[in-house]
C-alpha cells in the first residue's frame, strides 16, 4: 500500500496518552465480565491488559533507571486500555474505508524504522521509553503499533485528509462516527470512552473517590 513514512517519535507515540493517576484493578464491565472494554462486538480482556502491562514492567526493571521509568509511567493500565480501544477504533474505521494494511507493510516499515534508529536495540529502548507516550514492550507490542499507524496513514489518504489542522479535524470526525457507530463500553474504573474526543476520560461514576479518577487525553497519533 502507498503511505507516508513515519519517524521514529511517530512510530513510538502512535498511540500515545499522558496520564497521571495510580495504576488500578478492578471490576469488568457489568454487560461483559472479564473485560476491561469492549469495542463493537470485540472484547478487550483484563487479562490482554494485565500481560501488556506486565510485559512492560518486566522490561522495565531491567533498565538502569528502572525506578525513574515506572514512577513516570504510573498510570500505565489506564494508557493500556486507551490505546487498545484506540487501536480497535481505527482498525474499523480503516476497515470501512477498505485501507489494508499487510504483514509485509508492517515487516517493511519497521525495517524503515530500524535502519532510522540504527538497530533494533535502539528501537526497542525507543518504544519502551517514549516522550509523553504509552511505553511498549516486545515485538508484539511494536509490531502492533507500526499497524496502527500505518491504518492511520492509509485512512488519512482515503479520505483526503492532510496533516494540518482541518486534516486533523477531519480524521478526528471519522474515528468518531465509527465509535459511535459500533458503540465502546469501558470499565468505568479505567474512565469512560468519549467518543467525540476519541480517547478516555474520568468517569462520571460518584462510587469512585476523586483519587481514582483522572482525564487521560491522547497525544495526536500523526
Amino acid at each position: 500500500m502507498k503511505r507516508r513514512r513515519t519517524s521514529a517519535l511517530t512510530v513510538t507515540a502512535a498511540v500515545a496518552l499522558l496520564a497521571a493517576t495510580p495504576l488500578l484493578t478492578g471490576c469488568s464491565t457489568d454487560a461483559h465480565p472479564g473485560d476491561a472494554a469492549v469495542v463493537g462486538d470485540r472484547s478487550i480482556s483484563l487479562a490482554t491488559v494485565q500481560a501488556r502491562v506486565d510485559a512492560v514492567r518486566d522490561a522495565q526493571r531491567d533498565q538502569p533507571n528502572a525506578d525513574e521509568l515506572i514512577a513516570t509511567t504510573a498510570a500505565l493500565t489506564q494508557q493500556t486500555v486507551n490505546s487498545l480501544v484506540y487501536m480497535q477504533i481505527l482498525e474499523q474505521a480503516a476497515a470501512d474505508a477498505g485501507v489494508e494494511v499487510t504483514r509485509r507493510d508492517v515487516q517493511e516499515e519497521r525495517a524503515n524504522v530500524v535502519a532510522n534508529l540504527g538497530g533494533e536495540e535502539q528501537l526497542r529502548q525507543a518504544a519502551l521509553m517514549p516522550q509523553g507516550g504509552v511505553p511498549l514492550a516486545g515485538d508484539e507490542q511494536i509490531d502492533e503499533t507500526i499497524r496502527s499507524q500505518l491504518l492511520f496513514q492509509g485512512l488519512a489518504q482515503r479520505i483526503g485528509a492532510d496533516m494540518d489542522p482541518n486534516g486533523q479535524q477531519l480524521l478526528i470526525d471519522e474515528l468518531t462516527r465509527t465509535a459511535e457507530r459500533v458503540g465502546v463500553d469501558v470499565n468505568p474504573r479505567y474512565g469512560e470512552w468519549d467518543a467525540r474526543q476519541v480517547m478516555l476520560v474520568a468517569a462520571d461514576e460518584p462510587w469512585l473517590r476523586s483519587g481514582e479518577q483522572a482525564e487521560l487525553p491522547v497525544v495526536d497519533p500523526a
